[in-house]
């Protein structure tokens, strides 16, 4: 089946779901969750073939650490398409109606988008995530995953297919595109008038890509360089355990931390220390000639390191003059992604909640709560860093849209 007719597939099916109640999606959802926990071991096999040929090809660390999808990973990708069923529905929710002075009663009430597009690297728990927010926001969805995760992509779309003709529905809602060629990308983002938005979710390449070439509308998602500022008033402690949760504990991720300001006033202070942790737990350092002045051990830094996404064990390091350098740095270097300040100092998180331009700012906190599990999303489709239509992670609500309802007596216009 070529990609246009899986596409007209979904076409077809976006219409069913984008009528069902609530009631209906969320047996749905819970049937796919049984299915999953019913199929570890066939999840598992297709999954080592994966792990086999990506450890062949020379994958980096990362990479395969996104690949993996054992019985941990079974079990939690299940419990989160519980949690969506447990979410309420948004769709055919109203906001306030408004009686206008001819005694038109209008308002906006939420609709699915329609048909979703999703292309992904690795990750095939994303196919699982994906899917069931499409379904609960009522949306049918097209899954294209990586190449590198094809078996096991495979072996997901036929378990959410057995699940929804379980429940009575067709497959044309959830379907896999095919990853044995490019082609079925170029050919994706371009069907317009069928997908109605295209979600792409991977490296910086794979976006621009997609965004350069599409037809259809993209969400974008270049890259995650996210910053943690070290204010004059940041307490040492507090900054050592954000700094190694947001760099150590997943440095593949998109929202782990990539840079680290500290204030010039406290640098001799705070950065040994920092930098100590850091090299304890296997990070290095790329640092600015300050910073190497109180940690000689920094590889000095290249004017290219700002704003490198690394994705791995590695930091830029870079000393600030107050927070004024740290937001002109942000500014600068920064990916819109997640932004971190640690600080005592209510005046300055102000300043920095309101003035850092990013999906995700944070005092105090980590930058790795940038997930839409952590914000209560339940699962999320993806982290937008563009500003049309969504901001941050993206759950029910950012798929769907809203439509004008206007009700009247017989009122027609002068």
């Amino acid at each position: 089946m070529t990609v246009r007719e899986q596409a007209q597939k979904a076409r077809e099916a976006a219409r069913t779901l984008a009528r069902l109640g609530r009631a209906e999606k969320d047996a749905a959802l819970h049937q796919i969750a049984a299915a999953l926990r019913a199929s570890v071991d066939r999840i598992g096999e297709a999954n080592a073939k994966d792990l086999e040929a990506a450890r062949q090809a020379g994958l980096s660390p990362a990479m395969i650490d996104r690949l993996g999808m054992g019985p941990t990973v079974v079990e939690a990708t299940a419990a989160g398409v519980e949690y969506v069923a447990s979410l309420p529905d948004p769709v055919g929710s109203r906001g306030p109606m408004q009686r206008r002075p001819n005694g038109l009663l209008v308002g906006r009430a939420r609709i699915s988008l329609g048909v979703i597009g999703m292309i992904y690297e690795s990750r095939p728990n994303v196919t699982v995530d994906a899917a069931a927010l499409c379904l609960k926001s009522g949306n049918a969805v097209l899954l294209r995953g990586g190449k590198e995760a094809q078996h096991t992509n495979r072996v997901l779309g036929e378990i959410l297919g057995e699940a929804l003709e379980a429940c009575g529905l067709g497959r044309g809602g959830i379907q896999i595109v095919s990853a044995e060629s490019r082609e079925s990308i170029h050919e994706l983002i371009t069907l317009v008038g069928l997908v109605d938005l295209v979600i792409p979710r991977g490296g910086e390449g794979l976006i621009r890509a997609v965004t350069e070439n599409a037809r259809v509308p993209v969400i974008q998602h270049f890259k995650g360089v996210c910053h943690l500022y070290v204010d004059e008033s940041g307490d040492l402690e507090v900054a050592k355990a954000l700094v190694l949760n947001g760099k150590t504990q997943r440095p593949g991720v998109c929202n782990a931390l990539e840079c680290l300001l500290v204030d010039s006033a406290v640098a001799e202070r705070m950065l040994p220390p920092l930098a100590a942790a850091l090299q304890a737990a296997g990070v290095e350092l790329r640092g600015c000639e300050r910073t190497r002045q109180w940690v000689p051990s920094a590889v000095a830094a290249s004017p290219t390191e700002w704003g490198t996404e690394y994705l791995e064990l590695v930091i830029s390091v870079r000393v600030v003059d107050g927070l004024d350098g740290a937001l002109e740095h942000v500014a600068a270097y920064g990916s819109n992604h997640t932004e971190v300040i640690c600080t005592n100092n209510l005046a300055h998180s102000e300043r920095w909640l309101r003035e850092v331009d990013a999906s995700c700012v944070c005092v105090n906190a980590s930058s790795r709560f940038n997930d839409g599990g952590q914000l209560g999303l339940g699962a999320e489709i993806g982290i937008s860093t563009s500003k049309l239509h969504a901001y941050g992670p993206m759950g029910l609500e950012s798929l769907t849209t809203e439509k004008w309802l206007v009700i009247g007596e017989g009122q027609v216009r002068p």
